[in-house]
């Protein structure tokens, strides 16, 4: 278990502590949301927490076979639909990998990325559109 708290500091702002750590984040809502947009949202953080589960899975599978991924990164577009309740309804990763993997690292990876816990865990409403490039 790990406790999170979170204050609502007003102006559709919050502040987040992380129990186990103390580290920090805040939100703001989309200026398309009646917000500011002066930090994530919380939907900007689900959209994070899909790229950074699935690299940091991928981390620990590297590290065990001691495969190269530092470098790697990926990008993330969020798009919001309104119909029929405003909610995230695509989530597009386009990972760049390093070029020097060879095949079965990159099966093994591309798998991997796909068993994160944030993946599982999304509405299968929400459309997924995940990429691997190798350059």
């Amino acid at each position: 278990m790990v406790e999170i708290d979170v204050v609502y500091t007003g102006q559709l702002h919050t502040d987040a502590t992380h129990g186990p750590t103390g580290a920090t984040l805040s939100t703001d809502a989309p200026k398309d949301n009646e917000g500011f947009g002066e930090a994530f949202s919380p939907t900007d953080l689900l959209a994070t927490s899909f790229g950074t589960c699935m690299l940091t899975v991928m981390g620990i599978v590297a590290r065990r076979k001691e495969w190269p991924l530092e470098g790697a990164s990926v990008h993330i577009e969020k798009h919001m639909v309104a119909d029929p309740v405003r909610r995230i309804g695509k989530l597009v990763a386009v990972f760049q990998m390093p070029a020097a993997l060879e095949e079965r690292a990159r099966q093994a990876l591309e798998r991997a990325a796909l068993t994160c816990p944030v993946h599982k865990s999304l509405h299968p409403d929400i459309e997924q559109d995940i990429r691997f490039e190798y350059a």
